[in-house]
């Protein structure tokens, strides 16, 4: 079930402030407050999701591409297409979903090294 408190409902409420690269009426982009690289963006859908499985069961396929369109938007946007990025969503429990609102890191903008 989908928590209106949690801390992404209240960043896209505007109770929280936070530093954005990009937002629209569907979709909100900003710098991560705890980076785990050089470049570290979240990007949050305006859609009332927990996770990755809730997002793509309750939109549309034209919701869904324009979600992943702007992804690949603002990995052109830093030329992080051009050095390289990893994109990470975590699932549920066992993934440590820490934010129970689906989003998605992109993180770049040095060596990230290897997946282990």
């Amino acid at each position: 079930m989908y928590d209106e408190n949690n801390i992404f409902a209240k960043i896209l409420r505007k109770e929280i402030p936070c530093n954005v690269v990009y937002e629209d009426d569907n979709v909100l982009f900003f710098y991560d407050i705890k980076p785990l690289s050089k470049i570290h963006i979240l990007g949050i859908p305006k859609v009332k999701a927990v996770n990755f499985t809730e997002f793509i069961s309750m939109s549309d396929s034209n919701n869904i591409k324009y979600f992943f369109n702007k992804i690949f938007d603002i990995i052109k946007d830093l030329d992080l297409d051009k050095t390289g990025y990893r994109l990470v969503t975590n699932n549920g429990r066992d993934a440590n979903q820490e934010v129970a609102h689906f989003h998605i890191h992109i993180l770049g903008g040095e060596n990230l090294g290897g997946i282990r």
